[in-house]
């Protein structure tokens, strides 16, 4: 299996002096893991290579024969204005850094700059050129409102139109080398997500899923940068860790929210440095796995409150997916019916059974706080005991109820929501008269219902002759206004 090229586009290093070409190259080989390079020592090949047009950064020595640095500078500036370019001099002049910057330079650096200050300025290079790439990419992906791979996201059951504009989202974002945070409740998918974007990114490599959540400083250690023999009592043998297993493909970090500060700290290292030293070990290795983090966590919120680290949440912040609650993507509920309908017969051996269409409106009307988690689980639960033509609604309505009972109520409050019940009157400068109030319930609980009494009045916690009264007396009423 080939190794992965980082960045995915060319990055070219231009210098008449052959051996300090050979130097800087080991440098952002070695420590900076960079592998996609091409040299040149002859100034007037250089235009020519950026028109085949796969070169995104060039790092430019300012004093060499044919043509300089600053006249290569300002045609790269005119002629390939997507191209990011970085000036390397031999002496440090404060005029020339100044019109280099104005001619549209990334950056100035000096030969005798340190090393790290080299690699940092190439890192960010680099990391601003796959930003402006993904910003073109997305727009042209949402402009033409396609998927390119739609393969990619088969195993996510949807025509919900948010959740389409994430699949694009994902697709613009899936070539880069920054890390994706995926964030939603529990039950909604983000393992589903984080395959789709190891498949669109790394799909040759390895997905390697690690749950994170209450890992101690030492096991958390091990488990991702494994050690070596003899690092400890007990490690009679070296083993690798799961980022050096991940190589080449994903490592995919599960409930990163609950993650402690002291690995925090170690994550973050990772991140930045791009490399990682196994217990035990004074030998560096380098990160070759694309990071994918995902979390049920309000992580921005846990940033305020100081249990996790500001500069690790901006840093897995470079890509978020947030995956809406299936709540608030009702119009999948007949999808994903259907689908575990189907996955559930193949399991019990069972054909797939019609199911009365008062079902779809009584889950419409339901909370669902474990997503579709929970919607698979009533499914298979429905199926485990069906042995009619239709699908009863019974198994439906008592883990309903279970759920209701759990929660405190049968659906989810809206974000906005004090604890306890929601004052759905607080917002309102004049609260309605009773016999208002009690027939604006009725009328939104017979629209919830599609007009099914008997939904209806358990939404209404009323018996059905009770709400089909209080219905005849709302139209005798109108009757008699009329």
């Amino acid at each position: 299996m080939s190794e992965a090229l980082y960045p995915a586009f060319g990055v070219l290093l231009v210098d008449d002096e052959a051996p300090w070409l050979r130097s800087l190259r080991m440098t952002l080989e070695g420590p900076g893991a960079i592998s996609n390079i091409m040299t040149l020592t002859d100034s007037r090949e250089v235009m020519g290579v950026l028109d085949k047009g796969h070169i995104g950064l060039v790092l430019l020595d300012l004093t060499m024969p044919y043509l300089s640095g600053q006249e290569l500078l300002a045609r790269i500036a005119e002629e390939h204005p997507e191209v990011t370019v970085v000036i390397l001099s031999g002496l440090n002049q404060i005029e020339t850094a100044v019109s280099c910057m104005r001619l549209g330079a990334f950056d100035y650096l000096v030969k005798t700059d340190e090393e790290d200050r080299i690699l940092d300025s190439v890192r960010r290079a680099i990391r601003m050129q796959e930003l402006q790439l993904e910003n073109k990419e997305m727009r042209r992906r949402f402009l033409n409102d396609r998927l390119e791979c739609p393969e990619a996201f088969a195993p996510l059951v949807t025509n919900n139109k948010a959740m389409r504009s994430i699949f694009q989202y994902i697709e613009a974002v899936a070539k880069s080398t920054q890390p994706i945070l995926i964030t939603g409740e529990s039950g909604v998918g983000k393992e589903l997500i984080a395959r789709a974007v190891h498949t669109l990114s790394r799909g040759d490599g390895p997905l390697v899923p690690v749950n994170v959540a209450g890992l101690e400083d030492n096991v958390f250690t091990d488990t991702l940068f494994g050690h070596k023999k003899g690092a400890f009592t007990g490690a009679d043998e070296s083993r690798s860790g799961m980022v050096e297993q991940a190589a080449e493909g994903t490592l995919f970090l599960d409930e990163i929210g609950d993650l402690s500060l002291a690995c925090q700290v170690k994550l973050l290292r990772l991140l930045q440095e791009g490399e990682y030293y196994p217990l035990g070990s004074d030998q560096p290795k380098q990160l070759r796995a694309r990071i994918v983090v995902a979390t049920h966590h309000d992580l921005s919120r846990k940033k305020d409150a100081g249990s996790f680290r500001k500069d690790l949440y901006f840093r897995l912040r470079a890509h978020h997916v947030h995956i809406p609650p299936l709540r608030e993507r009702k119009d999948d509920i007949p999808l994903l019916l259907d689908h575990f309908l189907k996955e559930s017969a193949e399991v019990f051996g069972k054909k797939v059974p019609s199911y009365p269409k008062e079902l779809l409106t009584l889950l419409a009307n339901y909370g669902f706080p474990g997503n579709l988690r929970e919607l698979r689980s009533m499914v298979f639960d429905a199926m485990s005991v069906h042995s009619s033509r239709m699908l009863s609604m019974n198994s439906f309505r008592q883990a309903m109820e279970v759920k209701g009972g759990e929660h405190g109520e049968t659906t989810v409050p809206d974000r906005g929501a004090v604890s306890g019940e929601q004052n759905v009157f607080a917002s309102l400068c004049e609260i309605p008269t009773l016999s208002s109030a009690v027939e604006q319930l009725v009328i939104e609980a017979m629209r919830r219902a599609d007009n099914n009494q008997s939904m209806a009045s358990r939404m209404l916690g009323i018996s059905q002759p009770a709400l089909s009264k209080r219905l005849k007396l709302q139209r005798s009423g109108r009757d008699k206004d009329d």
